[in-house]
């Protein structure tokens, strides 16, 4: 691998995130579609997760010097709504790539605070992320590959599943436990939009999507905003809370079948994550027995125990095993997505994620607080390759 494992650790710990806001997706979800007097667009529900962040970090607007923001927003737009004057910005595809950004950013000098924020009327405007409606755009074709019958990115994983399937063995009643286990957790979250309980007997009596995926092994769609504030490590330490520090970061894309089916089948998905997890942990000077905290995309259940494997939590083709018992519940051995992830709290694209992570470290999650929690890891592995991060406790 070409990257420099002693540059990069000269970047490690020298940034903090010391900001974090998001909307109440609970609330916002119950808001009825029809609603147009509520209704807020993707720009009202960035400004109003920023806002909170700005509050939340104890900075100032005029602090800020770096911005960076994701699809559907536009740069140049929120900077003007803002009012912000920055020497450093990027509008990229996902959270993950932005908090890399701003961190080389930042230790370059090119900035000192950077603000970071997300949002998406998505369930508002009737988006849909598979069907008839999507089966002619541009972007169905480039990650869907057409020529072999995708009409969704849920119909995709299905097939990758049945691989894992057939390869690993395994039940739908294995996997059901993610489901399961992520709804546990949005029951202890005020602001995740599903709370129901959820029992392994509901989940195998509800209806395939694409099989052998249910409905409870998809996301949800609904609107919301996040926003994240970060800043030199040695200015955090004089702000309102515990800094949560950049340790280690990483990233890897095999480019040469970046748009085929096979990159996201298991051997891809698995060489991408470890190339990325080394980046990660030796940046950190980490490994994977010192994660206390997981949070991984979930856009769909199989991600996690496909994740889990590829960074090494357990070896490959016992994720399903792995995450029995309550290994990944509040108390087990590793916690994941205790904010209820994209299954049950919210689909932020992963900035829920990121906002969970920084709360956990800070010792702020109440009732769903992981104990004495000092790391946590976030992942994701989908259209711009392997990427993750890992944050620490910064006291």
């Amino acid at each position: 691998m070409a990257y420099d494992l002693r540059r990069m650790r000269a970047m490690s710990n020298k940034v903090a995130i010391v900001g974090i806001g998001d909307t109440n997706y609970a609330e916002d979800y119950r808001r009825p579609k029809e609603d147009t007097l509520t209704q807020r667009d993707s720009y009202d529900l960035g400004v109003e997760a920023f806002l909170k962040a700005l509050e939340d970090s104890g900075l100032r607007k005029e602090d800020i010097d770096g911005l960076g923001v994701t699809s559907p927003l536009g740069f140049e737009r929120v900077g003007e709504i803002l009012g912000l004057k920055y020497s450093w910005g990027a509008e990229v595809g996902g959270v993950e790539q932005l908090v890399h950004l701003a961190t080389e950013a930042i230790n370059s000098g090119r900035c000192n605070t950077v603000a970071l924020l997300y949002g998406n009327a998505q369930r508002s405007l009737g988006t849909a992320y598979g069907g008839p409606s999507q089966s002619q755009s541009a972007y169905m074709v480039l990650w869907y590959f057409h020529p072999w019958g995708f009409s969704s990115n849920g119909a995709e994983y299905a097939l990758v599943f049945r691989e894992y399937f057939e390869r690993f063995g395994g039940t739908e009643e294995k996997l059901g436990t993610v489901a399961v286990t992520l709804r546990k957790h949005a029951m202890l979250n005020e602001n995740a939009v599903m709370r129901t309980p959820l029992t392994i007997n509901d989940y195998m009596n509800s209806r395939y999507i694409a099989r052998p995926l249910h409905l409870y092994d998809y996301c949800i769609i609904n609107d919301g905003g996040a926003a994240l504030i970060l800043t030199r490590a040695d200015r955090a330490k004089h702000l309102r809370h515990t800094p949560v520090l950049v340790s280690g970061v990483g990233r890897f894309s095999d480019g040469v079948r970046h748009t085929q089916i096979p990159f996201r089948f298991m051997d891809d998905c698995w060489n991408n994550l470890q190339y990325a997890a080394e980046q990660c942990f030796g940046m950190a000077k980490l490994g994977p027995k010192d994660i206390q905290h997981f949070q991984t995309y979930d856009g769909f259940s199989v991600l996690i125990p496909m994740n889990l494997e590829g960074f090494g939590f357990c070896k490959r083709g016992e994720g399903l095993d792995y995450i029995q018992d309550g290994r990944i519940e509040l108390g087990g051995e590793l916690p994941v997505n205790t904010s209820g992830g994209m299954l049950s709290e919210a689909y932020m694209h992963g900035w829920n994620h990121h906002v969970e992570a920084v709360r956990q470290l800070r010792h702020e999650a109440g009732a769903r607080q992981v104990k004495d929690v000092q790391t946590s890891m976030y992942t994701h592995h989908g259209h711009w390759g392997a990427v993750c991060s890992l944050f620490t406790r910064g006291d």
